[in-house]
């Protein structure tokens, strides 16, 4: 199974959301889907309350987010 392009379904726009990387076409940043996602919700669950997404585009979220953590230096925090 080939991963889904996220660049098809993403966009960063400094003039929507703060800049955030938010699904074409809506206002609903990846970080939402993400959050949505690890707190327990499912894909329909998040489909329910975002009706303009589809399954494609929290795999396009998911597949953002994975493709920002191959490319950030993460440093843990020992606040």
């Amino acid at each position: 199974m080939s991963r889904i392009n996220w660049k098809e379904h993403i966009i960063v726009d400094p003039d929507l959301h703060h800049g955030d990387p938010c699904i074409k076409g809506t206002r609903i940043p990846v970080t939402t889907i993400i959050g949505s996602l690890a707190d327990g919700m499912t894909v329909d669950e998040i489909i329910n309350v975002y009706p303009q997404l589809t399954t494609i585009t929290v795999q396009a979220a998911l597949a953002y987010a994975a493709d920002v953590m191959r490319q950030d230096v993460l440093v843990p925090f020992t606040g």
